[in-house]
């Protein structure tokens, strides 16, 4: 199995997810400007959308989009409960929160990494994003995570994006609830071994 991944971009979830499922796996770092790999490979051949997560199984098959690796990688080591069983309505919720988070959160934080992005549109993002912070802050409450009282493929995700506000110039210090739960999600050793993995500590 192998992760194409960017340090930091929206591929640390599923490099989040594979560590705390304890499954082997290659990791192989993509040059989003040219769409080239490190060993020169054409990342269009991998994946067309020209964009990462990719997730080259060992039959060759490749998985794109973060929510559907994160679940499948989830599935395959269903004992390692970052996921809930299939058909249940803990599962639903689960698939909840990923789609929130790639939607809500996800679009319009990356989105400020565009250095094209217009002063208009930038102040209309950062509006979006306080609504839904706002929001994201009263249903956590007290968990300690987004499911209650188990880590999830969903924190992976959450944890993922909210460390983007800082290289875009977005502040968390209005919802210190989330700046402390990022920094309880970024003590777990799984976390560290990916954020050590892709050089970002």
């Amino acid at each position: 199995m192998k992760l194409y991944y960017k340090a930091g971009a929206c591929s640390l979830s599923p490099h989040i997810a594979l560590r705390e499922a304890g499954i082997e796996f290659e990791m192989e770092a993509v040059d989003l400007q040219t769409k080239h790999t490190e060993s020169g490979a054409n990342f269009m051949q991998v994946n067309g959308k020209g964009y990462i997560p990719a997730l080259q199984l060992d039959n060759g098959k490749v998985l794109t989009e973060g929510a559907a690796i994160v679940q499948y990688i989830a599935d395959l080591k269903p004992e390692s409960g970052l996921a809930p069983t299939n058909g249940s309505e803990a599962r639903y919720e689960l698939q909840s929160w990923l789609s929130f988070i790639s939607s809500e959160l996800h679009k319009p934080l990356a989105s400020m990494f565009n250095p094209a992005q217009s002063q208009d549109w930038k102040a209309a993002a950062q509006a979006l994003l306080n609504k839904r912070l706002d929001w994201l802050v009263g249903e956590l409450g007290e968990s300690e995570f987004l499911l209650g009282d188990r880590f999830t493929v969903a924190d992976g995700y959450l944890f993922t994006v909210l460390g983007w506000a800082g290289p875009v110039g977005f502040s968390l210090a209005p919802w210190p609830s989330l700046q402390a739960y990022r920094s309880r999600i970024g003590t777990r050793p799984k976390v560290i071994e990916a954020l050590k993995a892709e050089g970002l500590i």
